[in-house]
């Protein structure tokens, strides 16, 4: 750039900051509606991958919470949980997104190398839950009864990891291609567990998506993602309500707009129960 004209581009009513975590560092991104908050306050989303998505929600929704009854988006706040780093995604996020398995048992590197360190998912889901959430309600007008998380791919994993162990957590979970092959046998083993967590007054909503074009045969995502469904639901008494997307003609990096779309429709709604 030759130019000293040009400034640097600033997200309407967005912030940012850095939180430590057990030395680990996270790029903290939020966003507030112009609206003013109602009595119950603002629904609330974490958004894994900050980095790679937290501008491209924050602008989703910014746009169709304008006329929430057409478009069926409502304010909401946006809190993008990334690292300190320009790209769009970091290595950190294979320790943070996934529970300790032998490594025998991970699928192959496509790149032909050696994968990250793994296996903090429940490091991680402590600092969400003890540092990070706490913070967020303590500044902003948060509705605790409207809380998501939503992630893609290994954050999808993640979602579902947090769905089975800790399902008070949130109340929406939405997990955009989950990576269910990356050891499916300890995430059946979280799930077999699950029916013991399920109080009575447990309403949680769950939606599992993927694209078109990745259901290629090599790890049956839809028809994963299909029966884990079908088992969710069937579980208790119905405290679980999950539901199924197929985005067309998307591929695994190509369905996150959609997704995006799909997802703040899911996490802003109003539902009974």
């Amino acid at each position: 750039m030759k130019s000293t004209d040009y400034q640097p581009v600033v997200i309407p009513r967005s912030f940012s900051k850095i939180m430590t975590y057990q030395e680990r560092d996270y790029h903290i991104f939020v966003s507030i509606p112009a609206d003013p908050p109602p009595e119950s306050g603002f629904p609330v989303i974490y958004l894994l991958d900050g980095n790679s998505v937290f501008a491209t929600m924050t602008e989703a929704i910014r746009i169709q919470s304008r006329g929430p009854e057409r478009t069926g988006v409502y304010p909401a706040i946006v809190v993008g949980i990334g690292y300190p780093t320009d790209g769009p995604y970091h290595p950190a996020r294979f320790f943070d997104y996934t529970y300790e398995v032998p490594v025998s048992e991970l699928p192959g590197n496509p790149k032909g190398a050696d994968w990250p360190q793994m296996g903090g998912a429940e490091q991680f889901l402590t600092f969400l839950e003890e540092e990070l959430k706490p913070s967020i309600e303590k500044d902003f007008p948060v509705d605790r009864t409207q809380q998501a998380i939503f992630g893609h791919s290994l954050g999808g994993l993640f979602v579902l990891h947090v769905l089975l162990s800790r399902p008070h957590a949130f109340q929406r979970y939405i997990a955009g291609s989950p990576s269910i092959h990356w050891n499916e046998n300890v995430l059946l083993a979280k799930e077999s567990q699950l029916p013991g967590l399920l109080t009575e007054e447990l309403d949680v909503h769950a939606l599992l998506t993927i694209g078109e074009l990745e259901n290629d045969g090599r790890f049956l995502v839809k028809e994963k993602a299909l029966a884990m469904i079908e088992r969710l639901s069937s579980m208790g008494k119905g405290q679980i309500k999950a539901s199924f997307k197929e985005f067309a003609d998307e591929n695994h990096s190509s369905v996150l707009p959609a997704l995006i779309n799909q997802g703040l429709k899911f996490a802003t709604k109003k539902t009974a129960r």
